[in-house]
């Protein structure tokens, strides 16, 4: 029988980067691999109120940087970036090692795809309806941008004694085409009947020229959104109409 792989897992070294950068011997691999998991999971309990996305290490014999993308750097910073400045020295203290902490913003969180199952879970935490949830996830997602969406939860839904798997789609979602580039991510709600899994698939766009081709868009998208920042906002474009009366010269 044909299995479900791991949509970001197929496509690493294609159009996808890891999330943890760094080369170690086998002496220190393991060492490494754990302190990754346990600083993964340290900051998202700490930040569990940012909406953090990604998180990528990347590392060097005395020093670490951390990059975490959230839909509210603000929560993260704090006021006067006091907040930001105690969670380095908090990390500092539990890997012993120099730490850059870098704070990355995720401008469209309908369209990451762990932002929307974990939106998703909340919800049903909160005794929304499973199928409004994912509907309106479904809906913001394509309104933004997203080329296709597949949402699935899974378990006792709306309480029911049997569990039961509901699933749905709209627009495309090709998991063959190794060039697509598609976003997943799972969560768990933890309801009074039970956990109920929530599996989302987001598919952006195909990316034609591989991994350098996904590294110059993602640039591309940074410079512009910097530049539009830095530029002071224009009045609307002129209506068509009379043509402009020109100036007189001053004699």
């Amino acid at each position: 029988m044909g299995q479900k792989t791991h949509p970001t897992g197929l496509r690493l070294g294609v159009i996808k980067s890891w999330n943890s950068k760094w080369f170690a011997k086998k002496a220190t691999y393991r060492t490494n691999l754990i302190e990754d998991i346990e600083l993964r999971e340290f900051i998202r309990k700490e930040l569990k109120d940012a909406d953090v996305s990604t998180i990528e290490i990347l590392r060097s014999p005395k020093s670490l940087t951390i990059n975490v993308f959230t839909a509210r750097p603000g929560v993260v910073i704090g006021q006067g970036g006091q907040r930001v400045e105690e969670f380095k020295e908090q990390l500092e203290k539990k890997t012993e090692k120099t730490v850059s902490l870098n704070v990355l913003e995720i401008r469209r969180p309908e369209v990451d795809a762990r932002l929307v199952a974990n939106a998703i879970a909340s919800q049903i935490v909160g005794r929304v309806s499973h199928r409004r949830a994912m509907k309106r996830a479904i809906q913001s997602a394509m309104r933004l941008g997203a080329k296709g969406i597949k949402v699935k939860c899974g378990g006792r839904l709306g309480g029911a004694e049997i569990a039961r798997t509901e699933e749905y789609k709209e627009g495309r979602i090709p998991l063959h085409t190794l060039r697509a580039d598609i976003d997943f991510a799972r969560a768990t709600a933890h309801t009074t009947a039970g956990c109920v899994g929530v599996k989302v698939w987001i598919f952006h766009d195909e990316i034609l020229g591989g991994m350098n081709d996904y590294w110059d868009k993602a640039l591309d998208e940074e410079r512009s959104s910097k530049q539009s920042q830095s530029k002071p906002p224009q009045s609307g474009p002129r209506k068509p109409g009379r043509p402009r009366r020109p100036r007189k010269k001053k004699e």
